[in-house]
């Protein structure tokens, strides 16, 4: 696995393939505790292969085959790692993919890179999900842990409990991006399930009304839940994604 190395030490797995000439390339961002190595985003680069599209993914600092502890990770340091990933690693036209988390890291992004982008796609996105998704959500002795300790380690029926530390929520804080108007310009589809129990569908509304482009399509798909993993749920994205290329020529 080839690896892209920060400034820092770390080093940032990716995998990447060329577009044909005067095509854009698909740009993967994944979700919090998820990583490139998932159905959805194998399904996009084999998309983007048989295309003749460029494709981009890697993995966070402390996520699938990057280097770094989870616990260091931040909303800042991972949108960095966004942009290292696009300036270094691609070139031309770029659509951004994201999913949950991947939808906040896409909009970060686009924003501070607006020359660059020709569109996005956001699966369940999950902008400004620290203060506005996950904090209320936890329990008064996980918030009393995570301010006085630092720390609280969240319990998942995925896997090892994970750490939640004061800093992700501190950090996150500076980058909301819903408060105001998002200065973006450019065509954006949001594919979102209705009976999604961690994204609400009314959060992703949310991301089409503080856009400012006048073209954002908003699919909501009424069995659909958070990952949008079924095939039935991976064959609308593809078809979501083929639409948008085609829209931006």
């Amino acid at each position: 696995m080839p690896t892209l190395a920060r400034a820092d030490g770390e080093t940032l797995a990716y995998t990447k393939l060329e577009p044909a000439a005067n095509r854009p390339t698909l740009v993967w961002l994944s979700g919090f505790k998820s990583d490139m190595s998932g159905g959805k985003a194998i399904a996009v680069k084999d998309f983007a292969e048989g295309e003749g599209l460029g494709y981009l993914a890697f993995d966070y600092l402390g996520h699938g085959e990057s280097s770094g502890d989870f616990a260091d990770g931040t909303i800042s340091r991972w949108r960095e790692d966004c942009l290292a990933a696009v300036d270094e690693l691609s070139q031309g036209p770029l659509l951004l993919i994201g999913s949950s988390m991947g939808g906040w890291m896409s909009l970060l992004t686009a924003k501070a890179r607006k020359e660059r982008i020709a569109g996005m796609v956001l699966i369940a996105p999950a902008p400004d999900f620290t203060s506005k998704l996950m904090w209320p959500e936890l329990s008064e002795t996980a918030r009393q842990e995570i301010s006085e300790k630092g720390v609280w380690m969240r319990p998942t029926p995925y896997g090892e409990p994970y750490p939640l530390t004061r800093r992700l929520f501190e950090d996150g804080a500076q980058w909301s991006v819903l408060d105001e108007p998002i200065d973006l310009s450019v065509p954006v589809t949001i594919l979102q399930g209705k009976v999604d129990p961690d994204v609400p569908w009314t959060h992703a509304l949310k991301v089409q009304d503080a856009l400012a482009s006048a073209d954002v399509e908003f699919v909501l798909i009424k069995d659909g839940e958070h990952r949008l993993s079924r095939d039935q749920d991976i064959e609308r994205l593809l078809m979501e994604i083929k639409r948008l290329v085609r829209k931006i020529g």
